[in-house]
């Protein structure tokens, strides 16, 4: 997890893993300020925010994370606590995006400095947040993400039988946060620094270009706004746990069935909820219990949290009989033998979203048949396999999408590229595919099939996986790694522009290679940390052949050019290199003609 590795860098981990604690031992928090802005906690939200695909996007004010750079850690300190001294956000820059539906989502963009100041409250929030959030809950908290929602509700379906589900859609819940409900909630969750709150209110209540002042909402698009919706949220999460799964019993069991059928034997509704975001389930045995869970869901979120649901979208779905829908996936539960278990796939309206994209991939091959078209066709196709090989049928689903599209690829790239079987394809292809379909040949590079993925097992979520804990930490260096295919899809959406296809292509084979490690430190890297270096530099007749080509951290990248001798020092000890470690990094600044590093 490349947030850890920014924590040690900035020395916050201590900070971080102390306030999960107090959190978890619920201790209350009325000095949050002086942390939020320490010196620290702002360097490294800019680094966080500088990671950020968004942080080239402007605010109001035009600015973007170049602006930013341009400042020196100091001036950047003191701008952010003098802005912080009697704080008032910028407007905020309204942006509208397509939702599946065809419908527009809005989005609130605040200023770039803004942005560094709301990462700033959510890293310190965050831990303290984390203690108390719902075990399912899986929307844009750490290290969980959809798959394991997904892994959630089939394990309901194929092992505890849970056949019925109520899906409830909050009608715009995003633009519909209660402000003074949500201050509340964050001081019953022991964040009782009053300045902080005032802060966050007054972030809440941004102006937003064109439109006023909000009276209500948490735009998306901030930083901030997805932990207030997950905050906003924890209460629902909660109530519905204590009404069955968390329920208090007078007598205490052995056994978690000895309890269920304790549970069983009152009138408690009997279901389990399932959260993504403001995307939510509860799964239940009979049509009966989910009725009761329904208008239960409806009344709780109508008076406690304000909030409506919009009846339309809302449902009951017996999944023996037909498929509900969750985070692009359809879900239904099939006969197998002599129970049931969940056979998930593509929602139709993903489906038709895919073909669009493809068809405008390929649409613009034909006007460019380059390689950096053939790779950026590459990376969509790698992404939607990454994120859909988790549904049941989807080889026959995407086996279709290949049929229906198969004309239109065929005609339109016939003229610009060579249709067959690879011939000694790169590395990337090798392992991410198979060699028994054909596909087009474009500018040297081949396109990935897009009938060729088989499901891979969704797993659940594993509860010891918690940054804020040694253990947990542990666990996390342990267990987890980058996911090769979804970063060489990001490598391959990347551009860099003056780069020959050779290039293009190596640094990405070279990755897959070397399973996405620095090759100096062996430090497993994001796409976003990934430099190339010519161990032959280009200027002393290297070239871009894939012998030529290391993958390393950016940062040791650095090290490798540097000639400052006190920023040498501070790479090194950042890294904690080791004499090995050193050595190859001499190794290489001799092939540049640079002096060696001193070892002490």
């Amino acid at each position: 997890m490349q947030a850890l590795r920014y924590w040690d860098y900035y020395n916050m981990t201590d900070t971080f893993t102390d306030l999960y604690d107090k959190a978890s031992h619920k201790k209350t928090f009325s000095h949050l300020f002086d942390v939020i802005t320490s010196r620290e906690n702002i360097l490294l939200a800019y680094r966080t925010i500088k990671s950020n695909k968004g942080s080239k996007t402007p605010g109001t004010d035009g600015k973007t994370i170049k602006d930013i750079a341009n400042l020196s850690d100091n001036e950047l300190v003191t701008d952010v606590r003098t802005k912080l001294e009697n704080y008032r956000p910028k407007k905020v820059r309204r942006k509208w995006i397509e939702k599946a539906n065809g419908k527009l989502r809005p989005l609130g963009i605040p200023c770039m400095l803004d942005r560094i100041i709301q990462q700033s409250f959510k890293q310190v929030l965050e831990p303290i947040a984390e203690v108390q959030f719902y075990k399912h809950s899986y929307g844009f908290r750490p290290l969980r993400s959809a798959h394991h929602a997904m892994a959630r509700v089939q394990y309901l379906i194929n092992q505890a039988h849970f056949h019925f589900v109520v899906d409830i859609d909050i009608k715009g819940f995003f633009d519909h946060i209660n402000h003074t409900l949500l201050i509340k909630q964050l001081w019953n969750m022991g964040i009782h620094d009053r300045k902080v709150l005032r802060c966050i209110s007054k972030m809440l209540k941004s102006e937003i270009d064109g439109e006023g002042i909000p009276t209500e909402g948490a735009p998306q698009g901030g930083m901030l706004s997805t932990l207030l919706s997950n905050i906003v949220l924890n209460d629902l999460d909660q109530w519905v746990a204590g009404q069955w799964e968390f329920f208090p019993l007078s007598k205490s069991y052995q056994s978690k069935v000895g309890e269920r059928y304790a549970k069983k034997r009152t009138n408690l509704k009997e279901g389990y909820l399932v959260r993504y975001a403001d995307d939510f389930k509860i799964l239940c045995k009979d049509g009966k219990t989910a009725q009761k869970w329904y208008h239960a869901i409806r009344l709780y979120l109508k008076d406690r949290l304000k909030l409506d649901i919009s009846p339309e979208k809302s449902q009951i779905v017996n999944q023996r009989k037909r498929e509900s829908e969750f985070l692009g996936f359809t879900i239904r539960a099939n006969k197998k033998g002599n129970k049931r278990v969940a056979h998930t796939g593509i929602k139709a309206d993903k489906k038709q979203k895919i073909k669009k994209e493809a068809k405008e991939h390929i649409r613009r091959i034909k006007a460019s048949p380059s390689a950096l078209n053939a790779l950026l066709f590459n990376s969509f196709v790698s992404g939607i396999h990454h994120y859909f090989k988790r549904a049941t049928h989807v080889n026959p689903e995407f086996s279709r999408l290949a049929f229906d599209l198969q004309a239109f690829i065929y005609n339109r790239l016939k003229q610009v590229g060579k249709y067959e079987h690879p011939s000694n394809p790169p590395p990337t292809y090798k392992k991410l595919y198979s060699l028994g379909f054909k596909t087009f040949k474009i500018a040297n590079v081949y396109l990935f099939p897009i009938a060729d993925v088989k499901t891979v097992n969704t797993m659940n979520f594993s509860p010891k996986l918690i940054p804020y804990t040694k253990n947990g930490r542990e666990q996390i260096h342990k267990k987890l790694r980058p996911d090769i295919q979804q970063e060489i899809g990001y490598l391959m959406n990347s551009t860099i522009p003056n780069r020959s296809v050779e290039y293009l292509d190596n640094r990405i084979s070279r990755y897959s290679m070397k399973m996405g490690k620095c090759e100096i430190t062996g430090i497993e890297l994001p796409a976003y940390e990934v430099h190339c270096h010519h161990y032959i530099p280009l200027h002393l007749e290297g070239t871009d052949k894939f012998n030529n080509i290391r993958i390393l951290h950016r940062e040791v990248h650095k090290l490798i050019h540097h000639t400052d001798k006190e920023m040498i020092n501070v790479l090194i000890s950042r890294f904690n290199m080791t004499k090995s470690m050193i050595d190859k990094v001499n190794k290489y600044r001799k092939k540049c003609g640079l002096k060696m590093i001193e070892q002490s």
